[in-house]
């Protein structure tokens, strides 16, 4: 008989150990270097996570929708010097890559380059660059571009820069920009 219940404890021990350390609907965490982290890509909580200049954000309308939702960032359109600036800064994990996609449509009168939307990425440890360059042949349909910071053994911040220039008498362009994702890999 004693040996009956040595080995059924035994038996209830193993099956204990055993499921003990099984996962039953416990959330696992989402890998360092995965999914979307800006926490406003489309503009649509307006300019929450973003540094912007005046008359950024505006909503869509049926002449001028944006790429998705209803939000997006525009620039210049004014036929007037300034300078519009929108600006992000994220982090980035050692050994991930980020990738920043956006949508820029333009409209135009100018017949002559004059009117500029500059794209920026800088990376801590890299010296700032401007990725594109962007002028009044850009299109009046959504057009997407891309840029991506590489892997470091480091964290790293990143800053996503828009710079929006206008000339004052040689039309007015406006530069619209939706959908910038910031996705690691």
């Amino acid at each position: 008989m004693k040996a009956v219940v040595t080995a059924a404890a035994s038996a209830a021990a193993l099956l204990l150990l055993t499921t003990a350390s099984a996962s039953y609907g416990r959330p696992t965490a989402e890998a360092p270097c995965s999914g979307q982290i800006h926490p406003n890509p489309g503009f649509e909580g307006g300019t929450t996570g973003w540094t912007a200049g005046p008359r950024i954000v505006v909503l869509g309308d049926a002449t001028r929708p944006a790429h998705t939702g209803r939000a997006y960032a525009t620039f210049a359109g004014l036929d007037v010097t300034r300078t519009d600036l929108l600006r992000t800064t994220v982090t980035v994990p050692a050994n991930c890559n980020l990738t920043v996609r956006f949508w820029v449509r333009t409209t135009t009168s100018e017949t002559s380059r004059g009117d500029y939307l500059n794209v920026g990425l800088a990376v801590t440890g890299i010296p700032p660059k401007t990725r594109f360059s962007l002028a009044f042949d850009g299109g009046s349909q959504w057009r997407e571009y891309s840029m991506a910071t590489g892997t470091a053994a480091t964290e790293r911040t990143a800053t996503v820069s828009f710079v929006g220039s206008e000339t004052a008498g040689n039309g007015a362009t406006a530069f619209d920009v939706d959908d910038v994702t910031h996705t690691l890999s």
